[in-house]
Parts: C-alpha cells; sequence; structure tokens
C-alpha cells in the first residue's frame, strides 16, 4: 500500500518520515542531554541568545543538522546551508553574499552551516576564517570523523567541538513512538500498531541512528497489513527490512579505530569474551579479516612476547588458516587466536627492549664495532687485530662466556631486556640472572 498521508496533488513536495519528523526546538529534540539539560552548554547559549562557532562531532543519525537549525531558529539568525560533497567555490562565495547581505540590510547574523565539513581541503576550511573573524557568519561544522585529525588547527581554534553521542535504545523507542502518533508529520493517521517487542527489534537495528530507525519505519508502514481495524506489522516484515544493515563501521574512521583499540586493550588485558565481542562486531562491520590477523600478529609479539612464544605461531597459523578458507569458516581461527593471546601470560619485556634499543641507537650515534666482535677476513683486518681475543661461546661451561661484552664500549654496561615473572619468561628470568652473575664474578677476578 502507498502512504495515504501524501495525495497526488501533494505528491511533488513529498518528503521522507526523517525529514517530517525533524523538531524545531529543544524540547522536541531526543537525545544529547548532556548538551542540552538545563544548564548545559548549548542550551545555555540557546537561552542566552548567545550562539557561537562550533562543530558538531558525531555519527550519522544523532541529529548534527537538527540542532543547527534549532540553534539558528531559537536565536533567530538568518540559516544557510552547504555541504562540503557538493558546494564549490561558486556556492561559497554566494553564501558569504547572502550573508553580508543580511547584516547589512536586517542586522540579523547568519548561522552557516557546513555538513560533512571534514570534506573540505585546507583551503577550502581556511576560506571561511576571515569571514568567522570579522562576524559576517557563526560557522556550525558537521563531522562524523575526528575533528583533531581533520580539521584544521585555525578553523578549531576559533569554534568549540561537541561530541554528538549515538541515541539508545530508550531514546530510538522515544522516536518510533511519536512518529508512530503524530497525527500531521508523522503516521498517526495510519494507525500502525507495533508492540513492545517489535519497537525494541526496529530501535537496535538503528544502532544509535535516529533517520535510519524513521526509515525503516517507513517502509515498514507500506508493508502494514489492515486487521481488526489496526495496521499491523509482522515480526517478518521487521527482519526483512533490516537483514542488509549493519552496525557502526567505517573502515577509514573513528569507529575502525576505536573498535580495533578495544580489541588490542581487550587481548592485553586477558579478557577472552571482549576480545570475541571486538572481533565478531569488526568482522560484523566488514573489517577485512587479514588486516585482524595481522593485527593479532602484532599484539602476539607486543603484549605475549617470550611470556608465551607460541602465541606468535597460533596467530601466523590463523593466518595461513583464513587465507586458505576464507570466510566464514576461517573467522574461527581469528576467534581461536584472539582467545589464545587474552588467556596467554603477558609481557611487553621485548617490545619495550626493542624500544630501549632504538633510542640507544639513536641517542649514541654510530658507535665502533668492538674489534673482537669483527671478523678477520682480510690480512689488513688481521693486522688490524679484529675477532683477537674473542671467545667462542660453545667452547665455554653452559656455553656462556662470562664476562664478554658483546656492546659497544661506551654503552657496555646498559641493559634494556628486563623479563617479566610471566610465564616462559620466568625462567628467561633466572637464566639471564645467573649469566649476570658469572660476569659479576669474571669481573671481580679479573680486579
Amino acid at each position: 500500500m502507498t502512504n495515504e498521508l501524501f495525495s497526488e496533488d501533494s505528491a511533488e513536495i513529498y518528503q521522507p518520515l526523517a525529514a517530517r519528523m525533524r523538531p524545531d526546538s529543544v524540547d522536541g529534540f531526543v537525545g544529547q542531554q548532556h548538551l542540552l539539560s538545563p544548564g548545559k552548554s548549548i542550551r545555555e547559549a540557546i537561552e542566552k541568545q548567545q550562539p557561537h562557532s562550533m562543530i558538531l562531532w558525531g555519527s550519522p543519525g544523532v541529529g548534527k543538522t537538527t540542532l543547527a537549525r534549532i540553534i539558528a531558529q531559537a536565536c533567530d539568525c538568518h540559516f544557510e546551508s552547504l555541504s562540503a560533497v557538493l558546494a564549490g567555490v561558486k556556492e561559497i562565495r554566494a553564501t558569504i553574499e547572502q550573508a553580508k547581505y543580511q547584516q547589512a540590510n536586517s542586522a540579523r547574523k547568519t548561522i552557516l552551516f557546513i555538513d560533512e565539513v571534514h570534506r573540505f581541503n585546507k583551503a577550502q576550511q581556511d576560506a571561511f576564517l576571515p569571514h568567522i573573524e570579522d562576524g559576517t557568519v557563526l560557522f556550525i561544522g558537521a563531522t562524523t570523523e575526528n575533528p583533531s585529525f581533520e580539521l584544521n588547527n585555525a578553523l578549531l581554534s576559533r569554534a568549540r567541538v561537541y561530541l554528538l553521542k549515538p541515541l539508545t535504545e530508550a531514546d530510538l523507542v522515544s522516536v518510533i513512538d511519536h512518529a508512530l502518533a503524530d497525527r500531521e508529520r508523522g503516521l498517526g493517521e495510519l494507525g500502525i500498531s507495533l508492540n513492545d517487542t517489535q519497537r525494541q527489534m526496529l530501535a537496535l537495528a538503528g544502532d544509535g541512528d535516529a533517520r535510519r530507525t524513521l526509515n525503516y519505519l517507513e517502509v515498514l508502514s507500506d508493508m502494514a497489513e489492515l486487521e481488526n481495524g489496526r495496521r499491523v506489522v509482522a515480526d517478518a516484515h521487521i527482519s526483512q527490512v533490516v537483514e542488509e544493515s549493519y552496525r557502526r563501521f567505517d573502515k577509514s574512521g573513528d569507529s575502525f579505530y576505536e573498535q580495533i583499540s578495544a580489541l588490542h586493550k581487550a587481548v592485553r588485558g586477558s579478557s577472552p569474551d571482549a576480545a570475541l565481542y571486538w572481533l565478531a562486531r569488526m568482522l560484523d562491520g566488514g573489517c577485512d579479516p587479514i588486516y585482524l590477523a595481522r593485527r593479532l600478529t602484532r599484539i602476539a609479539s607486543e603484549d605475549i612476547g617470550l611470556a608465551d612464544p607460541r602465541a606468535l605461531q597460533v596467530t601466523l597459523d590463523c593466518c595461513e588458516t583464513y587465507t586458505r578458507l576464507g570466510s566464514p569458516e576461517g573467522d574461527l581461527a581469528l576467534a581461536q587466536a584472539a582467545v589464545y593471546m587474552a588467556s596467554a601470560p603477558k609481557s611487553n619485556a621485548v617490545y619495550e627492549a626493542f624500544a630501549m634499543a632504538r633510542n640507544a641507537v639513536s641517542t649514541h650515534g654510530s658507535l665502533e664495532v668492538p674489534l673482537h666482535l669483527r671478523n678477520a677476513t682480510t690480512s689488513l683486518g688481521r693486522e688490524l687485530g679484529y675477532g683477537e681475543e674473542y671467545r667462542y661461546a660453545h667452547d665455554e661451561d653452559n656455553a656462556f662466556a662470562a664476562g664478554e661484552n658483546y656492546l659497544p664500549e661506551p654503552i657496555k654496561d646498559e641493559q634494556y631486556y628486563f623479563p617479566r615473572e610471566s610465564g616462559l619468561e620466568s625462567r628467561i628470568k633466572e637464566k639471564l640472572a645467573q649469566f649476570r652473575k658469572l660476569n659479576e664474578e669474571s669481573k671481580n677476578k679479573r680486579y
């Protein structure tokens, strides 16, 4: 069935449900109470009629555009909107000229809203700075990307950054209920009935995104069937509508880096359950499984190391298995590796030792290789004493040449590797402690 709210005469001005249900006041805005509750920053700016330039940072469907429009309306500002995807120099100039006209003829402030502002290049971002500085426009940018990485420092210094959070399931249920009840803008005239479980299913599928949730609801309104005077939606309809949905995941954006960070920290923190959850989240979102296998391999060296050297082989086997099997069969190999490493003893001693060694190289420069460690492959080398006094470790007791030095002379006493009391590394620690004791005894004998 077609949506009966709109006649053929009004077909040309049809708007999606998500657009029609856009709130026009703070009181009708759902979510973001950390910014809009009484006494909070944006609420205060609206109530005092003192809007300011800002960056609204958040995932899709959390209300960035809506909030910008509410601020403009509540503060009686002229509103100009541009999309960084579509706007060029011509559109930008025309918008600035319109703002100047408003400033000269009506004394109204202009709010210039830039959607997806992170898509503007540095020069385009810089082009707005003088107009922000001289008060021609109040700038509100919306972005799904971390402003610290995507926006110029000059622009950031002139605007406050606000983080908008994904809507909760309770928020989205409220959005659904409002749309079902509203007879003027929503679906109230259709008398659609959703039970509590169905509303929760829809809210869960919305994944924090009000726009997506309302889009699903609008599709379901066309699928509803008349039953006892009410239009009823079947569970199968909801499953059909949302089956292609994906959880928030951007292969090059913040969600990606946040989730891989969570996976890494879950393994490091010895939480196999959390490691499995974040692994499943990333696979579900479309992350390249080979990338995940590479990251797990890195974690094996960084956070487990010699506490359990088998972890590195497990991750390499996992990568090979996935390469051979593909998905979904190979996904289990990734899960096995993640659980093994989360459960393994932990040590970052090798990671830290390597960092210290690299720092020593950077600090001390190109120190000479001690003569006794050089190979005397030529007669000149032998004349210069290459290899003299070198002691072949296999000829010594326990294959250890007590007192022998293998570092350049200026740093001969430096130590980088400090094994932990964890797994196999505790045994390595005991062995190296014994070697250091033998070195000390050898040194004392010489003196």
